[in-house]
Order: structure tokens, then sequence, then C-alpha cells
């Protein structure tokens, strides 16, 4: 089985682009041993500060989904809702193909 990652782009609304960078960063340290869990990235586009970008890896997509459901987690997404700048939106779902320091690529 191929691992499998997310790339999602965030986007605040105007000005609170750290505020919901910190919130996804503590969601980072709640999953950061959770099953399957390989990288869980937070950037900020360096132009548009409130634009949030999540890179995910995990080793399936059922890794990824029990990972919402570890303590903490829907607390961190209720918080981090009112910040966006309408719906969250999907982001690309990805079978990683390879590369250097994905296990299991």
């Amino acid at each position: 089985m191929k691992p499998f990652a997310l790339h999602n782009l965030l986007k605040a609304k105007p000005g609170q682009g750290d505020k919901l960078a910190n919130i996804l960063l503590e969601a980072s340290k709640l999953i950061a041993n959770a099953n399957g869990c390989s990288l869980y990235m937070v950037s900020q586009d360096q132009q548009d500060t409130d634009a949030i970008w999540v890179t995910e890896v995990w080793q399936s997509e059922k890794d990824h989904e029990l990972s919402l459901k570890i303590a903490g987690v829907s607390e961190l997404i209720m918080k981090a809702l009112p910040l966006l700048d309408g719906p969250p939106q999907k982001g690309n779902s990805l079978h990683v193909v390879g590369g250097f320091g994905i296990p299991g690529a």
C-alpha cells in the first residue's frame, strides 16, 4: 500500500493567519504520535500570511481518518473554523509515488 498524502490550503480571515497557523501547530502536537503519521507540516504563504498550507503524509487513508478521532483534534477544528474566510474546501488527496524521507514510498 502506498502512503496517502493531503495538501490543503486554508484561507484565514484578514489578519487571522498567524492565529490559524498556531491552532494547526497545536493539532500537529496532538497527532505527532498518531498511528501512520509520517508528516504534518504547517506552512504560511510568504506573500499572503492569511494563506496557510497543511501538508500531511500518512501510511494509509484509514490512518488519517482515525487521526480525526484523537482527543482534542475535533475541539481544535471547532476553534479554527471561525477564523476561516469561507467554508473549508477539500484539498488535494494524493497517492505518494516516492521520494526521500517518506517511509513506504
